[in-house]
């Protein structure tokens, strides 16, 4: 593709695309992507927008300053003049924004733009994101030249993103297999050895006379228990059970699958999301985590025979309700310092959100939304209300702001 270009240019893509395949990490090769093209058409803003279906799942600016970045409220989720380039998948090239049919302007902060150069990049048989150039440094508009440089690009970034992604699932397997090892010890080797210390400790209560120690002894005893909680939730973290590339409903339900020999009974997951709302990573991996600890609390305490786990997802929030029909909740407290609650409101404070537990009805219509005032029954994670009364049926809500 490069024959076409002066020589000049065409030295310059080869030198670009040795830049950007001379390194396998995805994020790095992002951004160099990126970089180049705005090297090439001497752009003063660049960005590659990664696609998720009809929209940008991903955003990768380069140019802006840091305070520039803060400023914006929110990233484009692939509207308007971006909105083209995924809809109709060909380069496009637009001497002036304002007023161009498909614009529809910017996120709130956005600096004003001019000029626009739009490439997709397509790896193998399809198109994973788009190449977004703007305003070029010396005010013209952007050339056939500089189309022709950006499509070489793109086409040599396709084979660079493949690399890098390949690079990458051979990592996640890699890192997936020593988390399953890891958990396999953990729970083949270390909670059999605490377990069987608690028991050694258990035994010996009986010829302990004074009251004091065997007190001691006892309570060392109901720490090694609720230690052996803590690893197993650390195991529900660590298990592969789904593949690199599963969707957060896929991993939610492997985690509903790993508690069913113990309920009895499949738990049912259920997903609602705002078509604007994306789940970090990183709150996924949390998400699945709350999933398992809540359901194995379910499957040790509540003889319930279903169990329905519901994540709402909306642009303010994210909560995991899990819900059950069992004997209720009383003497539950979520504030408690010990165990797998603790825990998961520690994971929730930690994203600045709240753990609440209680009478399923009460709790749902409380937290969830609905009509209702069961403020009083819910105990929430950090600890601030009193007991909840009994009731059939437990709620969990896990909520945090959706930043």
């Amino acid at each position: 593709m490069t024959e076409s270009l002066p020589s000049a240019v065409a030295h310059r893509v080869l030198d670009a695309v040795v830049a950007i395949t001379s390194n396998l990490d995805l994020d790095t090769v992002l951004r160099r992507i990126v970089e180049a093209a705005m090297d090439l058409t001497g752009a003063r803003y660049g960005a590659l927008g990664v696609r998720d279906g009809e929209r940008l799942g991903r955003f990768v600016p380069v140019g802006m300053e840091d305070s520039e970045v803060e400023a914006i409220s929110h990233w484009p989720h692939g509207h308007g003049l971006l909105g083209e380039v995924i809809r109709h998948p060909h380069p496009l090239r637009v001497d002036k924004i304002e007023g161009y049919p498909a614009a529809s302007g910017y996120p709130a902060g956005h600096p004003p733009m001019h000029s626009f150069l739009g490439v997709p990049i397509q790896v193998r048989d399809s198109v994973y994101g788009n190449l977004y150039l703007t305003d070029k440094r010396d005010g013209s508009p952007f050339t056939q030249d500089d189309e022709a440089a950006v499509r070489a690009l793109a086409a040599a970034a396709g084979v660079a993103v493949d690399n890098a992604r390949l690079y990458e699932d051979g990592r996640r397997v890699a890192v997936l297999e020593d988390r399953e090892r890891i958990a396999r010890d953990l729970h083949d080797v270390v909670i059999q050895r605490i377990f069987a210390s608690a028991m050694t400790l258990m035994s010996t209560t009986k010829h302990i006379d004074n009251e004091i120690v065997r007190s001691r002894v006892e309570e060392a005893v109901n720490d090694l228990d609720d230690t052996i909680r803590e690893i197993r939730s650390t195991i529900f973290a660590l298990q592969a059970t789904t593949p690199p590339e599963a969707s957060l409903q896929e991993r939610l339900t492997a985690a509903a699958d790993a508690v069913t020999p113990a309920l009895g009974f499949a738990p049912s997951v259920i997903i609602e999301s705002d078509d604007s709302s994306l789940v970090p990573a990183e709150v996924a991996d949390q998400l699945v985590v709350v999933v398992g600890e809540a359901l194995t609390n379910v499957a040790r305490h509540a003889r319930a025979s279903r169990v329905d786990v519901r994540l709402k997802v909306t642009d303010d929030a994210i909560t995991l309700s899990v819900v059950d029909d069992g004997i209720g909740c009383e003497g539950i407290d979520a504030g408690d310092h010990r165990g797998g609650l603790h825990n998961l409101a520690t994971r929730a404070e930690a994203l600045h959100g709240k753990l609440a537990v209680g009478p399923a009805e009460a709790v749902a219509r409380e937290v969830v939304g609905a009509r209702g005032t069961g403020a009083d029954a819910a105990t929430t994670g950090d600890g601030s209300s009193t007991a909840v009364p009994t009731g059939r049926g437990t709620a969990l809500v896990w909520r945090i702001p959706n930043a």
